[in-house]
């Protein structure tokens, strides 16, 4: 990251972690002094105030409270971790999306080393942290999801991207255009939360489905996310529901993380399609969101058990990707 959108990006990098590694509610003038140095009264506040809500529209819950009890002082701020952390394993589902923001991230190299820098300055400026606060969660992002930093930029900065999309079912991908308001974690896939310019009307991508670069095209700063806008929220109301079916697949030796992952149950050294290497049978009661296409992603080296539904979609795909394939060839 560089220019403006670097060092907007990194400042609220840093306010998240300061609010999120002390237990206490911290004062605004520290606040102001650490981050905002040199900032005239009127710049502070403006920029205090833009990027506390910036953080809250990425579903960031900022605490407002007295730092003494017993005195009417300056309010002071902080995130609880218990908040800001992943729900209990067994909620549903939907019920345990995440916003994704970089601090969310730390397995993402360029996200990692900011927050290392912003914990290092913390430190050094003595402020007292509790780095234990940054293992609250762990979402990871694929190799799938080259377009995250595009999208976390042009939310921070606002500006309106464009990217080629490939929608399920669909053969050949679509130019989209988007003014993106946040980057949410919903059931396990990562979305892009935002305006739909070219239909006028609030839309979710995954990020693993966008092909390509994702570009940015437009100004800095020509829109506004709607005020109350939650993306947590809108990516639940409009990504598609996680399968509830319970779910076996054959998983190959040495692949498929992502679904050995979320298994319930893992039998090793089973019997499966080839002989060419060992086979795990993995079983997930929760179902696995747009299983199909997960199932696909894989290639070779899953292969669907039950329900019967999802093992004839994916043969399905499969059969019409070959016909694609050899169009010269009929069928016999």
């Amino acid at each position: 990251m560089s220019g403006t959108t670097g060092k907007k990006t990194e400042r609220l990098l840093n306010l998240l972690i300061m609010l999120l590694v002390q237990r206490r509610f911290v004062p605004k003038e520290r606040i102001r002094s650490i981050l905002y140095p040199g900032t005239s009264d009127e710049a502070f506040e403006k920029m205090f105030e833009r990027d506390k809500d910036e953080l809250r529209s990425l579903g960031v819950p900022i605490e407002v409270g007295q730092i003494d009890a017993y005195f009417d002082d300056e309010p002071g701020y902080r995130i609880r971790p218990d908040q800001f952390a992943l729900p209990a394993i067994d909620l549903e589902a939907d019920e345990a999306s995440v916003i994704a923001l970089a601090t969310k991230v730390w397995e993402h190299a360029r996200l990692a080393d900011a927050t290392t820098e912003a914990v290092r300055k913390l430190v050094a400026l003595g402020v007292p942290v509790d780095v234990s606060a940054l293992d609250i969660v762990e979402p990871r992002l694929s190799a799938d999801e080259p377009s995250f930093d595009v999208f976390l930029e042009a939310t921070t900065e606002r500006t309106p991207v464009e990217f080629d999309y490939l929608r399920s079912g669909e053969a050949t991908p679509t130019r989209r255009h988007l003014q993106p308001w946040g980057v949410a974690r919903y059931s396990g896939r990562w979305y892009v939360v935002g305006l739909d310019t070219d239909r006028g009307a609030e839309r979710v991508f995954r990020l693993s489905r966008v092909q390509g670069e994702a570009r940015k095209a437009g100004e800095p700063g020509s829109y506004d996310v709607p005020p109350g806008t939650d993306v947590r929220e809108v990516a639940r109301r409009l990504a598609p529901p996680p399968s509830s079916d319970r779910t076996v697949v054959l998983v190959r030796a040495g692949a498929g993380y992502a679904l050995r992952r979320n298994a319930d149950e893992t039998e090793t050294g089973v019997a499966g399609p080839d002989e060419r290497t060992p086979w795990d049978r993995l079983v997930l009661t929760r179902g696995i969101p747009g299983a199909a296409d997960e199932i696909l992603a894989h290639g070779a080296d899953v292969v669907v058990e039950e329900p019967t539904w999802l093992r004839e979609t994916v043969v399905a795909r499969l059969t019409a990707a070959l016909a694609a394939a050899r169009p010269g060839e009929q069928a016999s």
